[in-house]
């Protein structure tokens, strides 16, 4: 039989367990609801105000009527004008819009002649999603506009379209959606791997009270970070070489760009998820807790930093938390070589960003290691 009181028993001593936690029962109460309206809010396939870069070879009032179209519109939104064609390229190289916009010279000529006219759109194709979204938006913009035009302009001498837009997929042009969840996915591996062994390394010391030996010994903080991190860089390192193979063989996404930039920016994003890792185990008491830390930093990580979901269709404040997520530039960056084939050039900014954050984490990792010894 049963004993109630037994059972009863049990519980209470748990309960008391659990009060004593407080940090893991904390976590475990706060957690969802962070992570319910975090998500909530971010989590969004709508594509709104899409950068674009334009170049104006018309420069006539027709032209800019079809610019001020584009830009009045909820979808997309003038990042910039530009003054040659090649800018316009640049402009995705650098990822610093997602169309480009080019209207030749002979654009206005030819519809006060009622001859049809053209416009090309240049559109980033490394994110399908956003791509036809764009290529979507603008076409239906254009052909908007030249329904106007056409029923204004009786010059026109024949029922085909006055302006015809030419849309010209860039980096991804069939669209293969493996083209950009490989680098994500590559991006997203190397990162919980690497928090979640180093998470644990310290506290594990803790639990087996074999702290006290290493704060004896005339190590320093950070010989002894430095020291947990280094078998864990090797092992980081072998496995950014291993997803690059398998991502190559098994699913066919070449890199465009070079390799030998790819593995020293990744070696430079390992060591931010090495020292995010140590600084949870420096603030973790049990491996429990460095578990439920690790989580909680984790899964917004896979949301905010535009592995799954575009960034641009994020609340400001959403946004703005992104910006704090090394694997966010990983990402441009990891995209960038690998499907662009952009150069060190053009990923100044994320890398930029990313230095600044290593810089910062570890910093914080250290002096919070000390205050640990202390």
């Amino acid at each position: 039989m049963i004993n109630i009181n037994r059972i009863l028993t049990i519980a209470k001593k748990e309960i008391i367990h659990i009060k004593r936690d407080r940090a893991s029962l904390v976590i475990a109460l706060i957690l969802p609801i962070f992570l319910l309206l975090l998500f909530g809010f971010a989590v969004s396939s709508d594509v709104d105000n899409l950068k674009l870069s334009v170049y104006d070879g018309s420069k006539t009032v027709e032209s800019r009527e079809l610019i001020n179209k584009l830009n009045n519109s909820t979808y997309l939104k003038v990042y910039e004008y530009v003054d040659t064609p090649d800018a316009v390229e640049r402009s995705l190289d650098y990822g610093r819009t997602k169309i480009g916009v080019i209207i030749p010279d002979y654009f206005t000529k030819k519809l006060r002649k009622g001859e049809a006219t053209d416009v090309q759109f240049l559109i980033d194709g490394s994110d399908p999603y956003i791509a036809k979204t764009a290529t979507s938006y603008s076409s239906q913009i254009v052909n908007h506009y030249s329904q106007l035009t056409f029923s204004n302009n009786i010059n026109h001498k024949n029922n085909s379209s006055v302006i015809k837009p030419y849309n010209l997929l860039l980096y991804n042009p069939t669209l293969e959606s493996s083209k950009f969840n490989i680098p994500g996915i590559i991006g997203l591996i190397l990162q919980n791997i690497t928090i979640m062994l180093t998470a644990f390394s310290i506290v594990r010391e803790k639990e087996k009270g074999t702290i006290e030996q290493l704060i004896m010994t005339p190590i320093s903080p950070l010989e002894l970070v430095v020291g947990k991190i280094t078998p864990y860089v090797f092992l980081a390192f072998f496995e950014l070489d291993i997803t690059l193979i398998l991502g190559k063989i098994i699913f066919g996404v070449d890199i465009k760009g070079s390799l030998i930039l790819l593995i020293f920016l990744g070696t430079i994003f390992l060591t931010s998820s090495l020292a995010i890792g140590i600084f949870i185990s420096t603030i973790s008491n049990t491996q429990l807790e460095a578990m439920h830390l690790s989580l909680a930093y984790l899964l917004p990580s896979v949301i905010l930093s535009g592995f799954v979901f575009p960034r641009e269709a994020m609340p400001k404040i959403i946004y703005f938390i992104s910006c704090f997520i090394p694997l966010t530039y990983f990402n441009e960056i990891l995209r960038g070589i690998i499907l662009k084939g952009v150069g060190i050039r053009e990923l100044l900014q994320p890398i930029a960003a990313l230095m600044t954050l290593i810089i910062i984490i570890i910093i914080v990792s250290i002096k919070k290691f000390k205050k640990t010894l202390d």
